[in-house]
This record gives C-alpha cells, structure tokens and sequence, in this order.
C-alpha cells in the first residue's frame, strides 16, 4: 500500500456503504428498516459528497464474502472518489496469507473487517482468528473492529496481544446513546484508549439513538468522552452512510460532528474530517 503525499489533507468519509440490495443475502437488513431496503450505488453518494466538499470516500465491507471486497474494489477503480476500500477475507482460512497476498497488490485496498458484533464470546480468543489477525499485523493491514459494548472487555486484551496491528474501533462500539447509560461504556472505553495501537471512528451514532426522536444533545456525552480518551490524533470521521438513513439524512448525522468540533482549531478539524484517515489507512490520491 502507498503512503499518502505531503499535499494538503483530503476530506474524507470513512465509513460508508455499497450494495445491490439482496433479501437472502442481507437478512440484518430488516422489515422495518424499508429506508435500506433497496440498492445503493457511488451514484447515489457522489452528490452528497459534492455538495459537503468531500474529496472522497472508504467503502467498507457490509457482507462477509470476497464477492464483498472484489465488488467494492470493482467500483473503487471505476470512480475514483473511492479513495479506500474495507474488504473481507476468511482469517480464520489455512489459506488466509493467500488471500491476503491476493489483496494487498491492489492498490485501494487499505483494510479489513470482520463483523465481530455478530460472532459469540470468545470469537476474539480464537487461535484461529488470532492467527488471521498476525498475518494482518505482518502485512501491515489495519483492521476495523466492529463491537458492542459488552464486548470491550475483549478487545481491550485483543488489542494488547497485538500492539503492532492498527486497528480502528468502528462506531464508538455502538454506545447505548437511545438509553443515556454511559458509566461502563465510558470505562472501557477510557481503557481502550491507552492503548496506542487503536483509533475510533465517530459514526454510526445517530442509529444508536431513538431513530425518529433524536436531538443532538443526546450525543454530546459520548463524543466528549471519546474525544477525552482518543484525542484528536485518533478519531476519523466517518457517515454510515446508507444505514444512518434510518435516523437522518446525510447533512444531519455531518452536522452532529462538524458541530461538535467547532471548540477546535480549523488544522485539527482537518484532522478529523480526513488527514487522520489518510494517514491510518494510507491512502493514495
């Protein structure tokens, strides 16, 4: 992967999703959310993007195949506003360093994720993902971590057991914003934080909440306290976009963050809006 040039940052989405819309397939999609029920497409996106002065994107995986990785880098090279993709593969295959020797030759493949969320206890502890993971840190890939609050715990020792892998907390670990508890999530997060090797990506946030009777104060505790234990060296913002379409529009979940960090320098709001994922992920222009 190539390192990102000393240009000026680039204004980035870090966390968006692509998809035809497939029922057999995409069962965490469900009946009530109709929103999402349906494709989407660079299309769909670009005009959002435009109109919010985003250089461009990262399209991270939302299926657990490399049909997933091969279709999003497929569009990634079609429309170069795909600055990034978040792929899948097997870590937990005999023949993972195959598969990752495959990836890493391509040149917007900047990631991997495996929705852990979904997965029982103990999935972290297995010796058959840990060895996936070590290949990862090998290959210098950083890996997206996708957890429920329980399941901070867990990551903390992951992360400790593998202090060269970079890995990216997605969606604050989805704190339990639509009911206000915040004292273990905070904890845990405060305890993930000193590790060095991991990062927070501040998304997802606004589907944590009571769908359709939100107001942006409801965040306010769970963004202070993310940015209190990262700092603003590593935190990225990303959309969720299409999901975040189940609580807000594209400009209404932006304007939550671009709100909240306004109390800091316009060099550091650079940072979050994208340098910070330029340099995690290593982007190229």
């Amino acid at each position: 992967m190539k390192k990102p040039s000393g240009l000026t940052s680039m204004k980035i989405d870090s966390h968006q999703h692509f998809w035809h819309y497939r029922p057999q397939r995409d069962t965490w999609i469900e009946n009530h959310m109709g929103k999402i029920r349906r494709d989407f497409l660079p299309s769909d996106l670009a005009p959002r993007l435009k109109e919010n002065d985003f250089d461009g994107c990262i399209a991270v995986q939302a299926d657990q195949s490399e049909e997933e990785t091969d279709f999003l880098l497929a569009l990634a090279e079609e429309h170069p506003f795909i600055k990034g993709v978040i792929g899948w593969i097997d870590l937990c295959s005999p023949t993972v360093e195959k598969r990752l020797q495959h990836y890493v030759r391509r040149p917007k493949f900047c990631g991997i994720r495996h929705i852990v969320q979904a997965e029982p206890d103990g999935f972290l502890e297995r010796a058959a993902f840990r060895r996936g993971i070590a290949l990862l840190a090998a290959y210098h890939v950083p890996y997206d971590l996708l957890i429920y609050p329980h399941q901070l715990p867990a990551a903390i020792t992951f992360a400790k057991t593998f202090p060269s892998l970079q890995i990216m907390l997605n969606h604050l670990a989805k704190p339990p914003v639509a009911t206000g508890k915040i004292t273990q999530w905070k904890a845990d997060i405060h305890r993930l934080a000193t590790l060095p090797n991991v990062a927070c990506k501040i998304s997802g946030l606004v589907t944590e909440a009571h769908w359709d009777n939100w107001q942006e104060s409801d965040f306010q505790p769970y963004l202070t306290v993310v940015f209190e234990a990262f700092g603003t060296d590593r935190i990225v913002y990303g959309s969720d976009w299409p999901v975040c379409l189940l609580a807000a529009r594209y400009n209404e979940q932006l304007s939550l963050i671009t709100n909240f960090i306004t109390r800091y320098p316009k060099k550091v709001q650079a940072q979050i809006m994208g340098l910070n994922a330029e340099k995690f992920y290593t982007l190229t222009r």
